[in-house]
């Protein structure tokens, strides 16, 4: 995404959202896309986690993986 700031990292993957929340990464908010919406976060260690999580390495507690997920659908289907 072009207007992307250094200090944000954008995905419009839930899962991957929800890892990265999960994993302790702050939520900063969503952007909306056309049809679709960027999960934001604070991009200081999210490089590492999503590469776990693609590779299939992350670990993560099952509980707070949903609750992240729920919290997540949450917010788009409130705006």
């Amino acid at each position: 995404m072009d207007n992307q700031n250094q200090n944000e990292y954008l995905t419009k993957d839930l899962g991957e959202a929800s890892a990265l929340m999960a994993s302790g990464i702050k939520f900063s908010g969503l952007r909306n896309g056309e049809g679709f919406y960027w999960f934001i976060f604070n991009s200081s260690a999210s490089n590492k986690i999503v590469n776990d999580y693609w590779s299939g390495d992350l670990e993560v507690k099952a509980k707070t993986y949903f609750d992240c997920m729920r919290t997540l659908k949450d917010r788009i289907y409130s705006r």
